[in-house]
């Protein structure tokens, strides 16, 4: 059951905030400066951030990525970072900042989700690594998932993603 929360968009006024939670539950600053990278690079298609009471106890980011399936172009966001405070983890306050994403993403043109993360965790929101399977990962493949916001959207033969500079990452197809 989730902490009592209330999700919001987050607002300027959150980011020291957004920072102090994100590096506590990353322990170190990497995540923070990859916020604050996609933000100046003007990628970021939704930031969310839990509340409870007044505090904030965790954010959800979603950015543009470049996917395209057999040479179409989908519209689709990186989920990354998603970060709690350490004292809550485990209350379901992950979940409710997925879930309320995952309404609004379609309402924002997104059509696919691509994440990586715990292979044991993701799945319970319809993430599957078989669905990014078409696209190339210097991750391990159970851990690189996708999620179609539109039904038959990652459909297809061959694709390529791109991740953008501020992930310091590179083309995979």
């Amino acid at each position: 059951m989730a902490a009592s929360v209330n999700i919001v968009e987050a607002l300027p006024a959150h980011d020291d905030a957004i920072a102090a939670v994100t590096r506590a539950s990353f322990q170190g600053s990497d995540e923070v400066e990859l916020i604050h990278r996609l933000r100046d690079a003007g990628l970021v298609v939704l930031s969310l951030v839990a509340l409870k009471e007044d505090d904030i106890v965790g954010h959800i980011l979603f950015s543009r990525l470049h996917v395209s399936v057999d040479s179409r172009e989908i519209h689709a966001v990186s989920l990354a970072p998603m970060s709690l405070s350490p004292k809550l983890q485990g209350k379901g306050i992950g979940s409710a900042l997925i879930r309320e994403a995952l309404q609004r993403l379609p309402k924002l043109g997104c059509e696919a989700v691509i994440v990586l993360g715990h292979p044991g965790y993701y799945p319970r929101f319809g993430f599957s690594a078989a669905l990014a399977a078409k696209f190339e990962s210097p991750y391990p493949r159970e851990a690189f998932m996708a999620l179609e916001l539109v039904p038959g959207i990652l459909t297809g033969n061959s694709g390529t993603l791109s991740y953008p500079k501020a992930f310091g990452l590179g083309t995979h197809s």
